[in-house]
């Protein structure tokens, strides 16, 4: 028997406000910072009732994320199975099954640039400064025009370096080149992220593709 597409639950009710509550407590303890949070409940009050989400949507703005300084995040999972018991008994949210993601986040270029400053991160800025410029260390990304700009700080014989690349997604991941395709650097990713959409848009850069959630705390 199929079943009709996802509907926004209504606000309001004990339930929908204690989950959609516990939700938002469980999306903020994922991340070190955030300024801003929406979340909408998708299903029928029936299957919530049951343990049963078709999925939630999220927006929010000035999120950390393991130091990772987003302007914009826009995400929609798939179906979640939520503990509704364990929450009217003051119990944290649990999140016993992994669910799937999609949706984007955006950077600024000073987000960007504070980001690969962290350190968690100092070794991808060096990768790119090394790969793009050949001098690092990396000092700065701006956004000029439709080029994404890597900035290099010059040391002992070698000077300052920049360079405008572009970017887009490739293979899941992430491709930044330039001098038509004779300088380019590729980005790791988690092998549960991937990547259908790399632009830059209104000054940011944005990207867009899928992730799975496998925690369950």
């Amino acid at each position: 028997m199929s079943e009709s597409s996802p509907q926004e639950i209504p606000a309001g009710g004990p339930i929908l406000q204690l989950l959609a509550g516990a939700l938002q407590l469980w999306v903020r303890r994922q991340c070190q910072a955030v300024q801003s949070l929406e979340i909408q409940l998708q299903g029928s009050a029936l299957n919530l009732l049951q343990g049963r989400l078709a999925g939630v949507r999220l927006m929010a703005r000035g999120v950390t994320y393991r130091d990772l300084q987003l302007e914009l995040v826009e995400l929609n999972s798939g179906a979640l199975q939520v503990q509704v018991g364990h929450l009217w008994r003051g119990q944290p949210l649990q999140l016993p099954r992994a669910f799937a993601i999609t949706g984007l986040v955006s950077f600024t270029p000073e987000g960007l640039s504070r980001s690969l400053a962290q350190p968690p991160w100092r070794w991808l800025a060096d990768q790119l400064a090394e790969d793009l410029l050949g001098v690092t260390p990396l000092v700065a990304v701006e956004i000029r025009r439709d080029q994404l700009v890597f900035k290099a700080q010059g040391v002992a014989q070698l000077p300052a370096a920049e360079l405008e690349t572009s970017i887009s997604a490739h293979a899941g991941g992430v491709r930044i080149c330039a001098g038509g395709g004779t300088i380019e650097s590729l980005l790791p990713l988690d092998p549960t992220i991937r990547v259908d959409r790399a632009v830059l848009e209104a000054g940011m850069l944005v990207l867009e593709g899928q992730a799975q959630v496998t925690t369950s705390g």
